[in-house]
């Protein structure tokens, strides 16, 4: 493991610490945000600017992102633009 520095207070204090794994992004945080999800599945989550309400465990599940092709994307100052291949 690698060492880090910690600053505490206002900058005033230091501690050097082992550096823990990171779980924030990868398959390390799709279980975590797996689990967090069934812990929360009946609590209610507001949608439409507040206007409406859904349980949390309800939302269904993203499959990734949509593909672009054939797109028109502007370039420069949205003066330009290209088609997306």
């Amino acid at each position: 493991m690698d060492k880090i520095v910690r600053t505490g207070g206002r900058g005033t204090s230091r501690r050097v610490e082992d550096k823990e794994s990171d779980n924030w992004t990868g398959d390390e945080y799709k279980k975590i945000a797996q689990k967090r999800k069934e812990d929360a599945s009946d609590v209610y989550v507001s949608t439409g600017r507040g206007t409406g309400r859904v349980k949390y465990g309800d939302i269904p599940e993203t499959s990734g992102r949509p593909s672009g092709k054939g797109k028109r994307l502007t370039t420069g100052r949205g003066t330009g633009s290209r088609k997306e291949e």
